[in-house]
């Protein structure tokens, strides 16, 4: 579930010890004790069926956003070939995918995918979320993640810390982030949606990861994000995870919108 690094996406990742040095943020935010769901869409600008789940997925982030649902819209690339080349589209995300699907036990991968918390979520246009999300929150954290920002207009600097308490959680955890953006809009010009225009939120626009637990359960993560072309301060999010990559089991999860003093 790796994802090669973009050039304007300098990152240092290192193992948290017990001498770090304190990180000045603008702002900056810690799990909770509970479960925190995430909702994963796998989706494209050429498919046809996806555009009412990429609204979907604004409408319940916006729905349950005091609850600090995690949302991530995958763009995938395996549509491309139809004639409409998805800009937000990575084959990064697509083989995410796959390994979702191998993780479900699943020979195949479709759009839109939903998927809650590393399982697949056939449910999702149903009245299930609510209910389902409340069963998470009810379950304990496995995890706890801190995310600090420090945004200007040239960047985010980023921070984020993970640890697992338990030993027995730890074997496979890693550490992923995301940075996210919403309100974008794309008029489609070919392929199945074509004379269509398409409005996103929690495009996944950068994908980090897997970075590794140490010998403590513990992981460290700074980084300094160019904004994407366009992109205004208050449309961006940064999310953090932790999951287990061979059997999608998410132990914990956060996500802080970027924020400038």
């Amino acid at each position: 579930m790796s994802a090669k690094l973009s050039p304007v996406l300098a990152v240092s990742a290192v193992l948290l010890s017990a001498g770090s040095a304190a990180f000045a943020a603008t702002c900056e935010k810690a799990s909770p004790r509970t479960t925190t769901a995430v909702l994963e869409l796998y989706t494209s600008e050429g498919c046809s069926s996806c555009p009412p789940a990429d609204r979907w997925l604004s409408g319940v982030a916006a729905k349950y956003a005091a609850e600090g649902v995690v949302s991530l819209g995958f763009h995938v690339d395996y549509w491309d070939y139809i004639g409409w080349k998805d800009e937000f589209g990575r084959a990064a995300y697509s083989k995410r995918q796959h390994d979702v699907a191998a993780a479900n036990k699943s020979r195949f991968v479709y759009t839109p995918q939903v998927v809650l918390n590393g399982r697949d979520y056939r449910g999702w246009s149903s009245s299930a979320p609510g209910r389902d999300f409340a069963r998470l929150k009810e379950q304990p954290a496995r995890a706890d993640i801190r995310i600090a920002l420090d945004a200007g207009d040239a960047g985010l600097a980023a921070r984020v810390e993970a640890s697992v308490p338990n030993p027995a959680d730890r074997a496979g955890a890693a550490l992923y982030l995301a940075l996210t953006q919403n309100n974008l809009v794309t008029p489609v010009k070919a392929g199945e949606n074509s004379g269509v225009t398409l409005k996103h939120d929690h495009v996944v626009r950068e994908w980090v990861g897997p970075i590794a637990l140490n010998a403590d359960g513990k992981a460290s993560l700074t980084q300094s994000l160019v904004l994407p072309k366009g992109a205004r301060l208050s449309d961006l999010s940064v999310a953090a995870l932790v999951q287990k990559p061979g059997s999608g089991d998410v132990l914990q999860a956060l996500a802080l919108p970027a924020c400038k003093a």
